[in-house]
């Protein structure tokens, strides 16, 4: 099948690396001259584990194709993706300019029937703002040409994207009923074909049902990383381990194990601007989802726990310390920095006037541009870039760890030891055992672990 990709970022990228790795023909459309030009030279604008070797073997077997051409875009697929950013506006609600931009593009050269598929997280009512956009496009030059919006939410975890659309656990598809609405379900159920081999994985709805599917999925897993690091904070007080009390909750199969881990907060491009945006939904319609409002509090709260511990053991003036912290991306396998809970943590620490060396295994690059966003020069100059994650402990009076990345799981405990000026380890992933901690002599600070938290 033929099939256009509007916008080469995260979901645009992998949607199209995976379609064409189906054997489909992909044009991979983006308005950005310098990523077009650098994935066309074989290079990858984001970390996404796996995505490169698909990318590269499809480009070379001439099924997938990047450009900045509009016209030759909307003329290729008669499926058009339409994966553009849709950022939090001012009001919390998304942002659909670049959204609506790409409809008006396609109703601008489209000649023949064309599927307009909203891949982008967009809000309830979104398609039939897409359908206005193109049909004004269409009138202004008097062209008749047919077409169908379709919703078809993105389910993708950074870090492992690529294995998610190969193995979806679910597709979620929303087709209006129409003559042409009729037509576009006959042409999603051939192009997803081969995920429902071994059984069927499709789920079709109403296109408003598909577009709030995808908010109230990551709205619930919100809610879940959220009400387990309340109960983490509740659980240092009284003394009790929450990694005891997730194994006995999560265990009941109505509650399950997922998405129960307490920690340092949520963050990334996805949970924090889809709840915000449910929220703004919800009151559009004179609702107020008190839930997702605490939701969203609590995590704002809980990515300043770990800076709170740091105070509480060390006091407010942190003048004259230096601070080793490991992991900066908001979560492994990526290197995105958006609400990350490092850059919360690291601003603490500075504030409070203390130096820091950081080391992610990936994120470094765009954790320098972003903290220069969030830094003065001087805070800037309070912050060095390690080269491995041994290299931030000399001279530390103690590790931090944000992200949960693997090459942290292991760590030789000994050299760690001997680096810092105390055995003090933060951990804002409950990584190791507060028990194997103190035997090995570390004082030891989890969420929610406080239990065991001293030699």
């Amino acid at each position: 099948m033929k099939i256009t990709i509007i916008g080469t970022g995260y979901v645009g990228l992998v949607t199209g690396a995976c379609l064409a790795e189906l054997g489909n023909d992909v044009f991979c459309l983006d308005v950005d001259q310098k990523k077009i030009d650098l994935l066309n030279n074989g290079g990858i604008p984001i970390h996404e584990p796996g995505l490169e070797e698909v990318v590269a073997r499809n480009r070379a077997a001439g099924r997938l194709q990047f450009s900045t051409d509009v016209a030759a875009s909307v003329a290729h697929g008669c499926l058009q993706f339409i994966a553009v950013g849709t950022p939090p506006d001012e009001d919390g609600s998304a942002d659909l300019q670049y959204v609506l931009a790409a409809a008006r593009n396609i109703g601008k050269y489209m000649t023949e029937f064309k599927v307009i598929v909203d891949k982008s997280t967009v809000p309830v009512g979104t398609a039939d703002r897409v359908t206005a956009a193109v049909q004004a496009e269409l009138a202004a030059r008097g062209d008749a040409s047919k077409f169908s919006v379709v919703s078809n939410p993105e389910f993708l975890k950074e870090g492992a994207a690529v294995e998610d659309f190969m193995r979806p656990d679910r597709i979620v598809i929303g087709c209006d009923s129409t003559p042409e609405g009729e037509k576009a379900h006959g042409l999603m159920k051939k192009l997803y074909t081969p995920f429902n081999r071994n059984h069927e994985r499709t789920f079709w709805m109403d296109v408003r049902s598909a577009e709030f599917t995808k908010y109230a999925a990551n709205a619930m897993l919100a809610t879940r990383i959220s009400f387990m690091n309340e109960l983490a904070n509740l659980a240092d007080q009284v003394g009790a381990d929450i990694e005891a009390v997730r194994h006995g909750i999560g265990s009941d199969p109505r509650i399950g194990h997922s998405f129960l881990y307490a920690g340092a907060g949520y963050g990334g491009s996805c949970f924090p601007k889809d709840v915000q945006a449910l929220e703004r939904t919800a009151r559009q319609y004179d609702q107020d989802l008190l839930i997702l409002r605490a939701v969203e509090a609590v995590n704002d709260k809980q990515k300043l726990v770990l800076g709170q511990k740091v105070v509480k053991r060390f006091g407010e003036d942190l003048s004259g310390k230096h601070f080793a912290v490991w992991g900066l991306a908001f979560k492994p396998n990526t290197d995105d920095m958006r609400e990350a809970p490092a850059r919360v943590l690291i601003k603490q620490l500075l504030d409070g006037g203390a130096t820091v060396a950081v080391y992610d295994p990936v994120a470094m690059t765009e954790a320098k541009r972003v903290l220069e966003l969030d830094l003065n020069a001087e805070e800037m100059a309070r912050i060095r870039f390690a080269t491995s994650p041994m290299d931030t402990l000399t001279g530390a009076e103690a590790l931090v760890i944000v992200t949960e990345w693997k090459a942290f799981r292991s760590p030789d405990f000994d050299r760690i030891k001997s680096s810092l000026k105390q055995a003090i380890i933060f951990d804002g992933r409950n990584l190791f055992e507060p028990a194997v901690m103190a035997e090995a002599g570390f004082e030891y600070h989890g969420i929610g672990r406080s239990i065991l938290t001293r030699v």
